[in-house]
């Protein structure tokens, strides 16, 4: 028998501690949000005011042709602007992303318990992690939002660890995507004046992720998110949505994309990837590419799947705006610190917008 809702210890217990997560809420015959999933009226998002992305996506295919430099233009403008864009003939087989899909929402729908073995202080694996919302015990509202996690260090240990359910497409998702990444990498790092050698750009992915997000339908989605304001922390995110939508940026300076402060919603595009600027890229250049501040609301219709790839360096890496690009702009934005003293700031703090880039700056004072 499910908990009353209405009580927040017994919900957080519910939910988190005993990997239920909100899914398990869902099927509970839920009819009402709780109060612990209200947003404050500013986070909310309002879907009916928000413009669409219009800008088509970017056509891989024709890097290294005659179309290349008209094609890295576009990657640059997109980064400098608003830190996302959408990539189509990108490597990744059409068929294994509607495979991803497929098993995103064969994998929630399994009982809870088989979920919750790899909840964060039980997982037989440090390499998986199964968990609801962002940081629970910090956030004065929770996210509409179960995932599952998966660190990749080598095959042989994803093969090993990953959930068996969703182990083989989702090492196949991330080895077709890997090419993809270094492209965009090269396409970036050549633009800010710097002949990326293959050994920089392993620096820079050396840490892969695959997550399986799964937001359940909503019955009051006008009063919740999914996900809220934040960056990725990391290089390049990767992302599959589903054909549903609700994924949201902010704009973060006047541009052709918008008006700075403007939110618009990034469509989804039948066969095209999500690329997503990290914190990390907007170090390195020194401020000149954007991480996209962005979100998720949740839907009351249909569950949603979204397949996200992160990419960054290893955790001991020193990280800090490239000496080419600091030498060109005669001043520095962002001090040299190691990942993982960024990475834990990070994962300390509820999502708040692109705070987690002040531990990087500079101050001014």
């Amino acid at each position: 028998m499910a908990p009353s809702f209405d009580d927040g210890n017994s919900l957080f217990n519910f939910v988190v501690r005993d990997g239920n997560g909100v899914k398990g809420m869902v099927d509970s015959g839920l009819s009402t949000v709780p109060q612990a999933y209200m947003q404050p009226p500013i986070e909310r998002i309002d879907k009916d005011r928000a413009r669409k992305h219009g800008h088509p996506p970017i056509d891989l295919s024709k890097l290294g042709g005659p179309e290349h430099d008209e094609v890295a233009k576009q990657i640059v403008r997109a980064a400098e602007n608003l830190g996302f864009f959408q990539v189509v003939n990108h490597g990744v087989p059409v068929d294994l992303l509607e495979s991803l899909k497929d098993t995103a929402h064969d994998f929630f729908s399994l009982p809870a318990e088989k979920k919750a073995v790899y909840r964060d202080d039980v997982s037989p694996t440090p390499l998986v992690n199964y968990g609801t919302s962002f940081v629970p015990q910090k956030e004065k509202a929770l996210e509409w939002k179960d995932y599952i996690s998966m660190q990749y260090t080598n095959d042989a240990e994803a093969l090993q660890h990953w959930p068996e359910e969703i182990r083989d497409v989702s090492l196949e998702y991330l080895r077709t995507s890997m090419s993809m990444v270094r492209k965009l990498l090269q396409v970036l790092l050549e633009n800010l004046g710097v002949k990326p050698e293959d050994s920089m750009i392993d620096v820079l992915v050396d840490k892969k992720m695959v997550n399986m997000n799964y937001y359940p339908t909503c019955p009051n989605s006008d009063l919740t998110v999914g996900v809220g304001r934040h960056s990725d922390m990391g290089t390049l995110t990767i992302l599959l949505q589903d054909g549903i939508g609700g994924l949201y940026v902010k704009i973060e300076d006047d541009s052709e994309f918008g008006k700075k402060g403007e939110w618009v919603e990034i469509p989804p595009v039948p066969s095209a990837l999500v690329i997503n600027v990290g914190d990390m890229v907007q170090v390195l250049s020194n401020g000149k590419y954007k991480s996209a501040e962005h979100r998720v609301r949740t839907t009351r219709t249909k569950s949603r799947v979204s397949i996200p790839i992160f990419t960054m360096p290893n955790a001991t890496a020193k990280i800090a705006p490239l000496p080419e690009v600091v030498e060109k702009d005669g001043n520095t934005l962002y001090k040299e610190f190691v990942l993982a003293d960024y990475m834990k700031n990070f994962f300390s703090n509820a999502h708040d917008g692109k705070k987690s880039l002040d531990f990087a700056k500079i101050n001014s004072a």
